[in-house]
C-alpha cells in the first residue's frame, strides 16, 4: 500500500512494529548487561550502564506525559484520565503505552476499516521521543562500552549485542525520524525512498560512529575529558537558548528540551534555527572534525603506549575514511538530493503558531 501525504500507510504500521522492537531491544540488551556488571563485581560499570538506562527513559517520559497533557487539553482525542497518565509514565511505560496504541489502532484502520484520526501525528510523536531516548541512551551507552572493551579488555557477547542493538537503534530512530518530519508537513516535499534516503543514512551514521570512536579515546586518555563533553553540551543548550526556541506549552519544559538539544549536538547537527543553515551546520563540523582528529593525535602523544594495540590503527584509519565519507554524502544529499521547495528543515519547532494543522512537528520549517 502507497502512502499519500498524511495516510497511515501499512508500510508505516510495519515501521512502527520494527521500532518497537528495536526499543524493546535495547533497553532489554542493556539491562541485562547490567546484571551481567552486577553480578561480576563490576559495579561502576553496571551504576554507568542503568544511569544511562534512567536517563533516556526519564526524559521520554516527560516529554511523553507532557504532549498526552496537551492533547487531551485541546480535546483532539480521547484521553487517559490524569490518573492513568501519571502511573503510566512514573512506571516508565508511557512509550510502551504509545507503541502498543498506535499498533492497535493502525491495525483497526487498516485492516478493519475503522476510523483512527491522527494516527500519523502519533507516528511523529513517538518518531520524536524515539529520536530522544536514541541520544540520550543508545548513543551514550555505546560510548561506554567501547570504552570498557578498548580500556579494560573487557569483553563479552551480551556486550557486543547490546552494542550492534544501540547501533541499528541510531541508524532507524535519525532516518524515521526525517521521514515522519517531512511527512507530517503538509507544505514541504517528503523524504523520497530509495537513494535520498539511503544518502542520508550514510551522512549520519558515517558523521555519528567516528564522533563515538573519538569520544571514547578522550575518555580512555583522561576521565576527565567528560567535563569538555559537558562543557560541549552546555554550549549546544547555550545555543539553543539564545536562537528562543518555542517548542513546548510549558517553560520549564522548553529548557528541558533545550537541554536535549545539547546532548545531541554533541554526537550529530541538530538544526533549530528555522533558517538557511550553511553557515552553522558548516561550523558544526569543522568543529566536531576537529576534535575527531585531535583524539588519536593526544592518544598518541600523552599515552603512547596505546600504539602498540591491536586497535589503535584501525580506529585512526576508520575516522578519517568515515569521516571523509561522511561529510561527503552530506554534500551529495544536501546539494543533490535534498527534497526542497522554499524551506530549510529545522530540528526544532515551534508548536504555538499555525494552529489549523494538528501536528506536534507543524513549525520544523519555516517559508
Amino acid at each position: 500500500m502507497t502512502s499519500t501525504r498524511g495516510d497511515f500507510s501499512t508500510f508505516r504500521w510495519l515501521c512502527t512494529i520494527i521500532g518497537f522492537i528495536f526499543y524493546l531491544g535495547d533497553i532489554g540488551s542493556d539491562l541485562l548487561l547490567t546484571v551481567q556488571y552486577f553480578r561480576a563485581g563490576h559495579l561502576t560499570w553496571a551504576a554507568l550502564t542503568l544511569v544511562f538506562i534512567l536517563s533516556g527513559s526519564l526524559c521520554i517520559q516527560i516529554f511523553s506525559y507532557a504532549w498526552f497533557n496537551d492533547d487531551k487539553r485541546d480535546k483532539e482525542e480521547d484521553s487517559l484520565s490524569t490518573g492513568h497518565l501519571i502511573g503510566i509514565h512514573v512506571l516508565q511505560i508511557g512509550i510502551i503505552t504509545r507503541y502498543l496504541d498506535l499498533i492497535k489502532r493502525g491495525f483497526k484502520a487498516l485492516w478493519f476499516n475503522q476510523v483512527q484520526s491522527r494516527l500519523f501525528d502519533f507516528a511523529t510523536d513517538l518518531s520524536m521521543l524515539r529520536l530522544f531516548e536514541t541520544f540520550l541512551e543508545s548513543v551514550p551507552q555505546l560510548v561506554l562500552q567501547l570504552y570498557i572493551i578498548l580500556e579494560h579488555n573487557h569483553r563479552s557477547t551480551l556486550q557486543y549485542i547490546s552494542m550492534a542493538v544501540s547501533f541499528l537503534n541510531i541508524a532507524w530512530s535519525t532516518v524515521d525520524y526525517r521521514r515522519c518530519l517531512r511527512h507530517s508537513l503538509p507544505h514541504v516535499n517528503e523524504m523520497p525512498c530509495g537513494i535520498p534516503t539511503v544518502v542520508y543514512l550514510l551522512y549520519k551514521v558515517l558523521t555519528i560512529t567516528p564522533r563515538i570512536l573519538s569520544l571514547t579515546l578522550f575518555i580512555m586518555l583522561s576521565t576527565f575529558s567528560t567535563l569538555a563533553m559537558a562543557f560541549i553540551w552546555l554550549l549546544g543548550t547555550f545555543w539553543a537558548c539564545l536562537e528562543k526556541t518555542d517548542f513546548c506549552t510549558s517553560r520549564v519544559l522548553e529548557y528541558v528540551y533545550r537541554a536535549t538539544v545539547g546532548v545531541i549536538l554533541i554526537f550529530t547537527f541538530f538544526n533549530i534555527k528555522g533558517e538557511n543553515t550553511k553557515v552553522p551546520m558548516t561550523t558544526y563540523y569543522i568543529f566536531s572534525v576537529s576534535q575527531n582528529l585531535a583524539a588519536p593525535i593526544l592518544l598518541c602523544l600523552f599515552k603512547p603506549e596505546s600504539e602498540g594495540t591491536d586497535y589503535f590503527l584501525p580506529i585512526i584509519l576508520f575516522i578519517l575514511m568515515s569521516n571523509s565519507l561522511g561529510l561527503g554524502f552530506l554534500g551529495i544529499y544536501y546539494s543533490h538530493l535534498h527534497p526542497r521547495k522554499v524551506a530549510d528543515e529545522i530540528d526544532g519547532m515551534e508548536r504555538n503558531e499555525q494552529k489549523t494543522e494538528k501536528t506536534r512537528l507543524n513549525n520544523f520549517f519555516k517559508i
